[in-house]
């Protein structure tokens, strides 16, 4: 299996070392005060020391020097941006040296118009539940609606992904499909893990 796994949502250290010993590709620290896995007050130099998985830090419109303040203090490899970030925002950090992620919220009424914008200023689309909390919600949308996606750029499915539709995303038939962003259905509270949930998960996507 050549999916990527991205788990997201992390914000306490001895959880996230549990997680990253998981090795996987990508780990998630949310940035967007407002979530319930804000990273608040986690030490960036100790995330920085962290190695084995690229570090990708999560934001909703922030400012563009918050957000190069924090691929410098955390060391982050790349930034999934959940707002209203322009194309010339994206350019502006993927400048940075970090891959650009750009999250957009699917529901049945979404134009996917709008992510052509992008297609030369984003290394990685990513697919989410529409929602006015910009993700984390643990609901699933529909995966048919990928249909309509009709650009080359790859994609993370995010979005209620859990242990019992795993197996359903991984045989998702398209090509473009790089990694899955497990998040919410993997934690026993907002912001913690369950570690043999994931271990599990993790073992039965090796086994496919």
């Amino acid at each position: 299996m050549n999916l990527k796994i991205k788990i997201c949502g992390l914000k306490h250290p001895g959880n996230i070392r549990d997680v990253v010993a998981l090795q996987p590709d990508y780990i998630g620290f949310i940035f967007h005060p407002d979530s319930k896995r804000f990273v608040g007050g986690l030490d960036g130099a100790w995330v920085r020391r962290l190695d084995g998985t690229k570090k990708t830090g999560v934001f909703v419109n922030a400012d563009a020097g918050q957000v190069n303040a924090a691929i410098l203090q955390y060391g982050l490899a790349a930034v999934q941006l959940h707002g209203q970030e322009t194309p010339a925002y994206c350019a502006a950090l993927k400048g940075l040296g970090v891959e650009i992620i750009k999250a957009f919220g699917i529901d049945a009424q979404f134009d996917w118009a709008v992510v052509a914008d992008y297609e030369t200023v984003a290394d990685y689309y990513l697919f989410d539940t529409k929602s006015p909390r910009h993700g984390g919600t643990g609901v699933r949308f529909d995966w048919g609606l990928l249909s309509g996606y009709g650009l080359n750029t790859p994609f993370f499915l995010s979005g209620g992904i859990g242990a019992e539709n795993i197996r359903e995303a991984l045989h998702i038939a398209d090509d473009r499909l790089y990694a899955l962003d497990l998040n919410s259905r993997f934690e026993t509270e907002p912001g913690v893990k369950d570690i043999g949930l994931l271990k599990q998960t993790l073992q039965s996507i090796n086994d496919e």
